[in-house]
């Protein structure tokens, strides 16, 4: 497996990874309404090329060439070291993978002279962070669809 930047080809893996990621959580606070808030179906390949554009973004790729993981971070000013995106593979879980693309992420920061990272982390991320160093700063949520999906806002200082 090996961590490499991520390509506008990638972006159909990306849509079903990120859909399928969703769609399989088994956790308590997420029932299947909420789920399917989050994520309906898979996006256009072209949503995931014009979102990423803006965006530094990893990719873990495995033995077979398939896309299982990638992590995403805004650049532009008003957002620069916000984490959009961390997902991996339903079938790669609890691997490291997470923590590996965190750590290429942290590091490009460091090289680029953030000062900072924050994240609004679910359930299920929100201790993969915290591992990392980030501190809760304040619960979270977004509305989508009716549903209400609740998250934790962390930050750390880099």
């Amino acid at each position: 497996m090996f961590i490499t930047e991520f390509t506008p080809a990638m972006a159909d893996q990306i849509s079903q990874l990120y859909h399928q990621a969703i769609q399989q959580i088994s956790h308590p606070r997420y029932n299947q309404s909420k789920k399917t808030a989050w994520s309906k179906a898979p996006r256009s390949k072209k949503y995931w090329q014009i979102r990423l554009r803006r965006n530094k973004t990893w990719v873990m790729i495995n033995e077979h060439q398939q896309l299982i993981g990638f992590i995403s971070v805004a650049t532009d000013f008003t957002h620069q070291g916000y984490i959009e995106y961390l997902y991996v593979s339903p079938q790669y879980q609890q691997q490291g993978i997470a923590s590996a693309l965190l750590r290429t992420l942290q590091t490009w920061c460091q090289q680029q002279s953030f000062t900072q990272l924050s994240v609004d982390a679910s359930y299920l991320s929100r201790p993969i962070f915290e591992k990392a160093g980030f501190t809760l700063c304040h619960p979270s949520y977004q509305r989508k669809l009716g549903q209400t999906l609740n998250g934790f806002l962390l930050t750390k200082p880099i």
